[in-house]
């Protein structure tokens, strides 16, 4: 039977209501951090070819990551890896069925930040 009501129910909520949550904010930065992986390894590629190819190729890339903002670049590459690995063991422990829970969810979250933060200037620093 056809619901009369239809026209009178509210939409779903809009983004300028909606209060962001621990768990939709660590899965949009996890979908993030993919897609700076994936630029990242161009820039590795990029590194690679210029090596194969000729010397001031390679001393331009190399002189580009290796300098202030290739170092900023490689330290934010470093932590957008390891939170996406983060990100992709969490869901793994969810299809598991542990960690269920909104409160150790979040709990989770937080930790990801966390963990990626300090295993990205781990790397910093034995590099």
């Amino acid at each position: 039977m056809a619901d009369v009501n239809r026209g009178n129910r509210p939409l779903s909520p809009h983004l300028s209501i909606y209060r962001p949550q621990m768990t939709s904010l660590s899965s949009i930065m996890v979908r993030i951090t993919g897609l700076a992986a994936f630029a990242l390894s161009a820039l590795v590629v990029w590194w690679l070819l210029a090596a194969a190819t000729s010397q001031g190729a390679f001393d331009f890339i190399d002189g580009l990551m290796r300098s202030f903002l290739g170092d900023l670049v490689m330290f934010g590459g470093a932590w957008a890896l390891y939170y996406h690995m983060l990100g992709r063991l969490r869901h793994v422990i969810w299809d598991l069925g542990y960690c269920l829970n909104v409160e150790v969810s979040e709990k989770l979250g937080v930790g990801m930040f966390v963990v990626a933060t300090v295993l990205a200037v781990a790397t910093a620093l034995m590099v």
